[in-house]
């Protein structure tokens, strides 16, 4: 039996620069990793004495070691997602309820409900109101029962401002493209149309959309990147099956 003696080669020499938490799709689950950069270096006997430039680097998963492009890193954990969806939901209700939607019972337990069920388990309608509240004071529109922490913020209730509710400007603008835009990069068509559908559901809960929640509900949609003939479509699906 002949046994080959390798006399050179080129090796990688792997270090470690940082680690972290990602999601490794052939895991198919959140998974650390190490963020390693590569040296190639020209080997004799096995043992290295030139450096041939650099290899690149990878994303390394711990568990299943495989290496992936530093592009991995964004798609979000499911934990993150998971975060994303939820706070996506949280924002849509408030500014649905902004609109107009928060002087009817209806919508509000819509919105607690859909709150609830994004992720938000101990959501209540108090909360909800009070954030409400708290919003449309920084806009500078409601100064009333309330609007601070002093004896008056004990009166608030559904009725409180519901004359300076008309769409919450500059706040709704920030907020949903906050919530939204970073969201619908990781979401299948299907469901940007799904998490447009709960605003809408909230805004039909007690009634036909108002002028102020279907224009917040267009920027939903747009947002979410819909087109806007998907956009009107599934208003007025909604609104016909309510």
């Amino acid at each position: 039996m002949k046994l080959r003696l390798c006399i050179w080669g080129v090796r990688t020499a792997w270090h470690t620069e940082d680690d972290g938490e990602f999601f490794c799709a052939d895991c198919g689950g959140d998974r650390a990793y190490h963020r390693r950069t590569g040296t190639r270096r020209l080997t004799v006997l096995n043992v290295p004495v030139l450096n041939r430039g650099p290899a690149g680097t990878v994303i390394e998963c711990t568990a299943c070691h495989r290496q992936f492009g530093s592009e991995v890193l964004l798609r979000p954990t499911t934990t993150r997602f998971s975060a994303m969806l939820r706070d996506a939901v949280h924002t849509i209700a408030l500014a649905v309820l902004t609109a107009g939607g928060a002087t009817g019972r209806p919508a509000r337990e819509a919105a607690v409900g859909a709150v609830r069920s994004a992720g938000f388990s101990d959501c209540t309608e108090d909360q909800l109101l009070g954030l409400l509240a708290a919003i449309v004071a920084d806009e500078g529109r409601y100064t009333g029962p309330g609007a601070g922490t002093g004896p008056g913020a004990a009166e608030l209730g559904p009725d409180s401002f519901a004359d300076e509710v008309d769409g919450c400007g500059s706040w709704l603008s920030i907020e949903l493209h906050e919530a939204l835009e970073p969201l619908a990069d990781h979401l299948a068509p299907q469901g940007r149309e799904r998490v447009l559908l709960q605003g809408a559901h909230i805004a039909l809960a007690d009634g036909p959309y108002l002028p102020a929640e279907r224009e917040v509900l267009e920027a939903v949609g747009r947002c979410l990147s819909l087109p806007l003939d998907d956009i009107d479509r599934l208003l007025a699906a909604a609104a016909t099956a309510s």
